[in-house]
Formats: structure tokens, sequence, C-alpha cells
């Protein structure tokens, strides 16, 4: 097994930087997420790890060994991407078998290996199936087994979930999770969904516009956001972020008073309330007073969203709430987990 690390690698196509002067340590055994919207630079990165791409400076190491010059093949890692890639004209057993033969073990060894790869990965009773034969769950795991099946140092996955329905992603979430802590092989995992990086990571690294805006454990990154875009992209729904300025100990937006906060006064800032930490209560009773702009029953909670000046702030209530839209409503706080941000900057300020 090994770790990855990257040291003060770029990425340039021409004038475009697709990755900026990043530096990053994967411990060995860590189970990486890179998360990001598309065009962020995560599959760069990666791609950069794989040597399917080259860095423009910078170095990678698998280890402790430089591998900017090897080839792909020569890295010892195995890759599983979005599309499955499976060979349609061959079985199972044949699919996950082919890494092993292209490689020239010795064709005694690899029933066995493929038996137990297969086994890992609970198609055991499919061996003898051809892909067609099979639902998209089950031929993401015979990917899924090719890649083990090797015994690589490094897993690299490409948003291997997102062909799935969203029912079989969470079954695949669960199977990914158990088969991650079986296996402790270092993994640098590829996605654009948050729900996937928060319940499958040791770490994630969110990415925009070619750098990590933050890396730290998925609590680390939702509880403690560094920055205005971390704050909006973790989350769902999304953390309420309410333009506005602080005056005498309270934050007003667009001239409505919000919430009471213990800060110096100042304009220009950014608050930030994750709609879990918004009860909806009676008119009156809360913070304050706002005419609903929808109400929206998920089965498991009701989202609420209201209007205040020409933004909408949106809290979690109980799954019985019954709200006509431009019913008023009262909206309480829980002060103790603000967040407030530069607006121009848009990072963190402290209060």
């Amino acid at each position: 097994m090994a770790g990855v690390s990257l040291r003060d690698v770029t990425k340039r196509w021409g004038e475009f930087i697709g990755v900026d002067n990043q530096s990053l340590t994967i411990a060995d055994q860590e189970f990486l997420v890179l998360l990001g919207p598309s065009g962020c630079g995560k599959t760069t990165t990666m791609r950069m790890i794989a040597g399917l791409e080259e860095p423009t400076s910078g170095d990678i190491l698998i280890g402790e060994r430089r591998v900017n010059d090897d080839l792909p093949k020569d890295r010892d890692i195995a890759m599983v991407f979005q599309n499955y890639g499976l060979y349609p004209h061959m079985t199972v057993a044949e699919n996950i078998a082919y890494p092993l033969k292209v490689r020239g073990v010795p064709r005694g060894d690899i029933p066995a290996r493929v038996r137990t790869a297969a086994e890992q990965v609970e198609l055991s009773d499919f061996l003898e199936r051809k892909p067609k034969a099979l639902s998209g769950g089950q031929r993401q795991r015979v990917a899924l087994a090719r890649a083990i099946v090797r015994t690589p140092q490094v897993f690299l996955m490409d948003e291997p979930l997102s062909n799935l329905d969203a029912k079989l992603r969470v079954t695949m979430r669960a199977e990914l999770k158990n088969l991650s802590h079986r296996l402790r092989v270092t993994t640098v995992y590829v996605t654009h969904d948050q729900i996937e990086a928060m319940t499958l990571a040791d770490r994630v690294a969110v990415m925009h516009k070619g750098r990590i805006q933050q890396l730290g454990t998925p609590v680390e990154i939702y509880n403690d956001p560094r920055t205005l875009f971390v704050a909006g992209f973790i989350g769902s729904p999304a953390m309420n972020l309410i333009n506005g300025e602080i005056r005498d100990g309270t934050f007003h937006a667009e001239g409505s008073a919000v919430v009471a906060i213990t800060a110096q006064p100042r304009a220009d800032l950014v608050l930030g309330i994750r709609p879990e930490d918004i009860s909806v209560v009676q008119p009156g009773a809360g913070d304050f007073d706002a005419p609903v702009f929808a109400s929206e029953n998920t089965g498991e909670s009701v989202l609420v969203t209201v209007r205040v000046g020409a933004q909408r702030i949106t809290a979690k209530a109980d799954r019985y709430t019954e709200l006509g839209i431009d019913a008023t409503v009262g909206l309480k706080v829980d002060s103790s987990h603000l967040y407030l941000f530069d607006r121009e900057s848009e990072f963190r300020v402290d209060t």
C-alpha cells in the first residue's frame, strides 16, 4: 500500500489553468474525495495521478516514488470510471480476469484471484453471465472487482455511481463504504455529489476554479466552512446565504432585522444559516416574521421558504407542517450556528 502526494502541481492548456499550484498529501489507506462542480479541476487532478494527463509543473508521488515520467501501467493503480468499460463478449469472470492476463499472471493463479475478488463484491453467482444479463449495479460491481483483483497500491474512482438511478446509488454507496473498510486501499474518489462525499470520505477536498478551497473531514467541512463557496456547496438543502450588514448588534438584510449577533458593525457581509438551524414558529414568536414563498414536503420534513425583501430563506420544519403561500410565519434562528463571510473576499469572518 502507499500514500499519494501532490507537490505544487499545476496543469495548463494555453492560458487556461485547470489545476492551480496545488499540494495535497493523501495518507496510506485513506479514502479521500475530490469534490466540486464541473470544471473545478477534480478529474484533471485524478488523471494526473493516473498518468493520463501530464502536469505542467510540480511533482506527483505514489509512496516515496516520483511518478511524473511513469506510464499509467507502471504506477500500480487501478481505475473505476463512470462508464463501466466492460467487454460485452466476455463473461463476468473473464472481465475480472482480463487485467491479470494482460500483466502475465500465471494462468493457474487467475481463477482463485477472480473468485476472491467476486466474493468481495458479492458476484460469485454471476461469474458465467455476460454484462448484458446484469443490472447497472451488478455491472458496476464487476468494474470494482476488476480493479480489486489486481491488488493495486491505489484506487482511483471517477464518478463511479453517476450512471445509477437514485435508489441504486444509495445501495452502492453502502457497498463501497463497506468494501473500503475491508480492503483498506488508498482511494481517490472524484464526485460532484456532496452526499457521496459526506458519506464515503475520510477527508474531503472541496475544489473550485482549480484550487482546493478546504480540506478536512466531512464533519469539519460541514460544520466549519472556511469560504463562501464551501458553505454554499455543502449541504442539502443548501445553506442560506443572506446579504446584509451588522448594526446595533443585529444582522439586517435589505432593511429587515434577521437575528441578534455579537459582532462589530460592518457592511458588505453574507450571513450563513443552515435550514435545520431555523425553526418555524408562530408570527411574533421568533426572531423575525416573513411571508411564505413556498412549502415543500420531502417526506421526512417540510422545507419552508420565505421572502425577506428580494432574498429567500429556507427553514426545515416538522413533516406535518402545513402552510399556504403568502401566509406569515415566524422564524427563530439558532444563534450558536451562524456563519459570517466577507462578501468581497468570500472568506469567513470571525465574530
